[in-house]
């Protein structure tokens, strides 16, 4: 499964500006409103803040990788920020957060979250691809930006 496919412009934000984690978590989460029920979008945000709440998400080099798994949902969902100014976000290596990327999945279906999990990650450890991604000002260039490097670097 490709990352681009789970992405859609209604789903990504560029130059988002928040004050907090707490803001930047519930505006990435609601970006998945037009495609959930107002239920499951409230079991996604109850499933990422606990996730959050046991280990922070920020990975380094500026990224945030909120995730969660939900039993109300029965596919993948995917969201995309970019930051206007960067955000505290208890990060392993102390450094603030400019994008996030937020994964929620099936609970039934923990292979596959692992799976995406490692593949964003090792999507988003590029340099390039992270300087590329906060040069993008709207949505599409982002999501153009993702198909693209997901083609070049998986092939597919």
């Amino acid at each position: 499964m490709n990352l681009y496919s789970l992405l859609d412009s209604s789903a990504i934000l560029a130059n988002l500006k928040v004050k907090d984690k707490t803001e930047l978590l519930n505006k990435i989460i609601d970006l998945l409103r037009p495609l959930v029920s107002d239920e499951q979008l409230e079991d996604i945000r109850q499933a990422v803040i606990q996730r959050e709440n046991i280990m922070s998400t920020g990975v380094g080099k500026n990224l945030a990788i909120p995730h969660g798994k939900v039993a109300s949902i029965e596919q993948n969902y995917a969201g995309f920020a970019t930051l206007k100014e960067p955000v505290d976000f208890d990060s392993i290596d102390g450094k603030p957060v400019t994008m996030v990327f937020l994964l929620v999945g099936p609970e039934k279906k923990n292979n596959t979250h692992i799976k995406l999990l490692s593949r964003i990650s090792r999507l988003m450890n590029s340099t390039s691809f992270r300087e590329t991604l906060m040069q993008c000002e709207t949505p599409d260039e982002i999501y153009e930006v993702f198909h693209q490097e997901e083609l070049r670097y998986f092939g597919n």
